[in-house]
């Protein structure tokens, strides 16, 4: 007796069943709550409900909206206001930008030579390689 095996294709769902789960601030059947240079889209979530913040066209991070506050992503500090959290998160964000470049700049010469002689990497012995004094350095050691 021949076995025989059916295969049906998996009826595909149409759009408008699924429900979309991040909505784009510009969609109309999302939840926004405008301020003042932010939007918050909602994303999700009863208490919290979780809020995506929009300052010009780019995400900045998350608001978390509780019953008695609202919080963002980045500090644990209790906002009373939206506008305050939102502040708050962008305020940070700017924050890490400007220390993120700093921290990335190379070290000078001179900071290089403060350094201990093990802690050097090979790239940065080729840069003391090429190191000459200023006058002003030079004025340091003959005293």
């Amino acid at each position: 007796m021949a076995q025989t095996t059916i295969i049906t294709p998996v009826q595909e769902q149409s759009d408008e069943s699924q429900e979309e789960i991040l909505l784009p601030p510009t969609d109309p059947n999302a939840e926004i709550i405008e301020l003042a240079d932010y939007k918050l889209v909602y994303c999700g979530g009863a208490c919290p409900r979780t809020y995506r913040v929009y300052k010009a066209h780019s995400m900045i991070g998350l608001l978390f909206e509780h019953i008695t506050h609202w919080s963002n992503a980045v500090d644990k500090i209790r906002y009373a206001q939206a506008m305050d959290a939102a502040i708050g998160l962008d305020e940070f964000m700017e924050m890490a930008k400007i220390s993120t470049a700093i921290v990335q700049q190379p070290p000078t010469q001179e900071e290089l030579l403060d350094k201990e002689f093990d802690a050097l990497t090979f790239d940065e012995w080729e840069q003391l390689k090429k190191y000459v004094p200023t006058t002003k350095a030079r004025d340091l050691l003959a005293a």
